[in-house]
């Protein structure tokens, strides 16, 4: 809803501030679960997140997740946190500088950082991990170009 082609200067205000009240809030509200504070600022960032989806659509990365969960059950939130890296790394400089700005708003940046600094080396491609769920573990390379050709369909070719 951010670096698409198809953003306003709102949605981009509005994801801005999601990203920005997920960042303070996400570890918080998820090992203090009585933490109505910051439960309250992840229902305002699911909000505003929302409308700005809504109102700019979505790209790639989400329609590979919903992809990937539709076909092998891995929950979407993890699919996109997975390919977001691979993603963003396909689409190589035309996102520099609004990678960099999300960086700012999640406070892994500044706006002094070099935007190809900022967007590539905030958002590493992840090494496997032990955490990592089986569905996605076993979805071996052969599957899985179903559910990237499959993705299209799901998503807008404005990125």
């Amino acid at each position: 809803a951010y670096i698409g082609r198809s953003t306003t200067r709102q949605t981009r205000s509005i994801a801005l501030e999601a990203v920005r009240l997920i960042a303070e809030n996400l570890e918080v509200a998820y090992n203090d679960g009585d933490n109505m504070n910051a439960r309250k600022n992840m229902l305002r960032a699911a909000y505003l997140a929302g409308g700005a989806f809504t109102k700019s659509y979505v790209g790639y990365c989400h329609a590979v997740a919903h992809s990937l969960g539709g076909q092998y059950h891995i929950p979407h939130g993890l699919a996109n946190a997975v390919l977001l890296p691979y993603i963003l790394e396909s689409y190589g400089e035309s996102v520099y500088n609004k990678c960099r700005d999300l960086a700012v708003a999640m406070h892994l940046s500044d706006h002094d950082t070099p935007a190809a600094e900022a967007a590539l080396k905030r958002w590493p491609i992840p090494p496997p991990s032990p955490a990592t769920p089986p569905t996605l573990k076993n979805s071996t390379a052969r599957r899985l170009p179903a559910a990237v050709w499959s993705a299209p369909g799901l998503s807008l070719t404005m990125y």
